[in-house]
């Protein structure tokens, strides 16, 4: 696991807004009419309907798409009794995973109340805010009583992750593993290390789903679960083996599958060893399994391993579950999440495990290819099909069991609900920087005296996205390490003055005056120029000494570019470079190009520069749907202008990329309003698609879009992305964020991975 320094944690949830949640206002309220409709008096209106009927609520409030993560705080993680508030941290980051992955709102309830009884007779009395309740790191035995009671006294879902997440995901990864293994799940054994809440519920979940309880044996902190034990609890005596047996060493012998959900290293390679054969292996203690990954498949070649982490494979992540099965149990008002949904749930992730794997799925991954089998039983978390699969299986289970109070009739529709949901904007940034991960590039960075770029280098560092190259003055660079504490080590570090050497400073110097010899660049000039950290860096790349660059962060755009144009130059089939800029949106990623280089391009540019921003939106792994802007639409306008220039340049488009989806010139609100468009203009080539990369006429234009949609909060921009060059170069927007700079050093690494594949 990556190693998360306390101060990186706490400034995480302190800087800019603390916490990790707010609550945002769906409906206007610029106006007095608006304030009067929002409170009083308007707000008398739904208040009486309500009133008439309480199913009303689900039509004139939020309560519908609104979950209570509750907590006493009891079981906080592994850090255990920690108290409510000390535990609210967690409970806000759990609302914001069922945000960003099901778009289901979320309240944080810490609860400060350890009598079980007492908690029951609380959740209850705020139950009519909220559509659903999900029960959090409450400590065992005492969670099982407060969902018991919850859920037969409640008509809304009442769900407990650390005890069903678990279970469901680990199900899902066993139907896989007993397909692979070709073993019934009947006649397998199964030994439980850990009889925790998890514990407790995974193997429930499997005997409703078709293990032999008899074939059970779940292990504690003292040894087996046995007919000799005296110190067991109510709960416990549900697994009681007749088995003769007391250790995990005995139990293991034979056994078709582990389960662990306990601590660190307590299995050993001779214990896996005793195993029977293809055995399942699911080692889940956190950060560290019960046996590493490295040893049990060094030990078994014909072994079926998972763990809770996310860099082997299989990994049984929670966040595989609970936001889609809350996201179709809200859907169909379910009144419980029952047996029945738990197990479709389940049952839809082993089945999305064998479908075709979307390539931008494997690609996030940095893997060429996803298919079915020991190394992937389980679909990753950023796979976009998740929330339409889990929630659709979910809402099917609640309706044929009869706890659905308001059923779907159109399942095309709900599908397509669900994908409008969510623009795929938090989603992109982890694939982009996941992606970035898989294979790290070589990274300079031409400014390193500078804290934020360090700031952003001890992040792509810790997180593996890059493998970082510093330029700057070693003790200014050090200096800020130690004042600011920054866990870089081991990188290296290229002083202009002492680390380069006379024979380094000459050979580039060489090269680049071959390169400028005819437009008037002298050998003494260029030797002048290996003193300057963009021309420096730029030369490494080309060299191949790094893979990519990042500047800029500084200096003026212009003067950052020319030092790389001169160096690494320009692809001969298009002769120029433009600037595109990913601007995250509320309705998802949205493209603009030409933002940052071409003050007045012509038909050709513009085309070009399509061409250019087209490729680059497919190394997203999106498909693009361009549309050129103007201020008429489709010939309108008969004069001179910019009107023309554009239509001229969709015309060389469509010519030579008949298969592109493209068309203009057109209104930025036909672009992005396909309906509309399609409305007014239905022979468009983009039919009533809404429109994701926007080709400006100008430089002007694009560049003012971007800074308005930057500065008044409607998106958050990463680039600008520079597009045209031989080799990666990037260059920052001047006084970059840390984020920012993170961001661009994932792109300019998967620019790399790019550039290495098509070599």
């Amino acid at each position: 696991m990556s190693k998360i320094s306390k101060e990186d944690a706490l400034n995480y949830h302190e800087k800019d807004r603390p916490g990790k949640i707010e609550v945002v206002p769906t409906k206007p309220h610029n106006t007095q009419y608006d304030l009067s409709l929002a409170y009083t008096p308007g707000v008398a209106q739904p208040c009486l309907e309500i009133e008439k009927d309480p199913d009303n609520a689900y039509r004139y409030t939020a309560k519908g798409n609104l979950v209570a993560v509750v907590s006493n705080g009891t079981a906080v993680l592994g850090l255990g009794d920690i108290g409510p508030l000390a535990g609210k941290p967690v409970m806000e980051g759990k609302g914001l995973l069922f945000k960003i992955f099901a778009d289901v709102d979320v309240f944080d309830i810490e609860v400060d109340q350890k009598d079980p009884k007492k908690l029951i007779e609380i959740v209850k009395a705020i139950a009519p805010t909220f559509g659903g309740i999900n029960l959090e790191d409450i400590k065992a035995p005492e969670c099982f009583e407060i969902e018991e009671t919850l859920k037969k006294e409640l008509n809304i879902p009442v769900f407990h992750d650390d005890q069903h997440g678990t279970a469901i995901i680990s199900a899902a990864g066993l139907i896989n593993a007993l397909e692979i293994s070709k073993k019934n799940i009947s006649e397998i054994r199964v030994v439980v290390n850990g009889a925790g809440a998890a514990a407790v519920s995974c193997i429930k979940l499997y005997i409703s789903m078709g293990v032999k309880p008899e074939n059970v044996v779940m292990v504690d902190s003292r040894g087996v679960l046995n007919a000799e034990r005296t110190d067991l609890n109510p709960v416990k005596k549900q697994f009681v083996t007749k088995r003769k047996i007391s250790t995990l060493a005995e139990a293991m012998k034979d056994a078709d599958m582990f389960l662990g959900l306990s601590v660190a290293g307590v299995v050993s390679k001779d214990m896996v060893k005793s195993m029977a054969k293809n055995p399942i292996v699911f080692a889940m203690a956190n950060p560290d399994p019960e046996i590493s990954y490295e040893d049990a498949t060094e030990t078994r070649d014909d072994i079926i391993m998972a763990t809770g982490r996310s860099d082997y494979p299989n990994q049984i992540n929670n966040v595989l579950g609970f936001p889609f099965i809350f996201r179709g149990a809200l859907d169909v008002r379910a009144t419980t999440i029952n047996e029945e949904m738990k197990i479709a749930a389940a049952r839809a992730l082993a089945k999305l495990a064998k479908e075709y794997v979307p390539e931008m799925v494997a690609r996030a991954y940095n893997l060429r290819n996803l298919t079915f089998g020991k190394d992937y039983i389980i679909p990753k978390p950023l796979d976009p099909r998740l929330i339409t699969t889990v929630s659709t299986a979910v809402a099917k289970a609640a309706m044929d069991s009869g706890v659905a109070r308001k059923p779907i009739t159109s399942w095309t529709a709900y599908e397509q609900e669900l994908n409008s949901r969510l623009g795929i904007d938090n989603k992109l940034i982890m694939a982009i920087r996941n992606k970035a991960r898989q294979d790290p590039k070589r990274i300079v960075f031409a400014e390193a005296n500078n804290f934020r770029i360090l700031k952003a280098v001890q992040f792509v560092l810790r997180e593996g996205i890059a493998k970082p190259i510093l330029i700057g003055n070693k003790e200014k660079i050090h200096a800020l390490i130690r004042e600011n504490q920054l866990d870089i080590e081991n990188v290296p570090i290229i002083d202009m003055i002492e680390s380069v050497s006379d024979d380094k400073r000459l050979h580039f110097a060489k090269l680049l005056h071959e390169k400028r010899k005819r437009k008037g660049m002298t050998f003494n000039e260029a030797v002048e120029k290996m003193y300057n950290p963009d021309y420096y860096g730029s030369m490494m790349v080309e060299t191949g000494e790094a893979d990519a660059f990042i500047s800029g962060f500084s200096r003026k755009y212009s003067s950052t570019i020319r030092p790389a144009l001169q160096v690494i130059g320009v692809k001969k089939e298009f002769n120029h470079i433009a600037g595109m800029y990913l601007m995250l949106t509320r309705k998802g990623p949205i493209f603009l190009s030409d933002t940052t280089v071409n003050m007045n391009p012509t038909p050709q540019i513009l085309a070009d520069t399509t061409i250019l921003t087209a490729n680059m939106v497919k190394n997203f792994n999106i498909e693009p749907k361009i549309a050129l802007l103007s201020y008429s639409n489709f010939g309108a306008f008969k004069g001179e202008g910019s009107p023309v220039k554009v239509k001229d340049a969709v015309t060389i488009l469509h010519e030579k990329y008949p298969d592109l989806k493209v068309d203009g010139e057109m209104q930025a609100n036909y672009a992005l309003d396909g309906k509309l468009r399609y409305t007014r203009y239905p022979f468009n080539k983009l039919g009533d698609e809404d429109a994701n990369v926007l080709i400006f006429p100008n430089l002007s234009s694009g560049n003012i879009t971007y800074k308005v949609l930057q500065s008044v909060g409607t998106a958050e921009a990463v680039g600008p992305i520079l597009m045209g060059m031989n080799k990666p170069i990037h260059i920052l927007q001047r006084d970059s964020t840390v984020r920012e700079i993170i961001n661009m050093v994932a792109i300019a690494v998967i620019d790399a991975q790019r550039v290495s594949d098509e070599e």
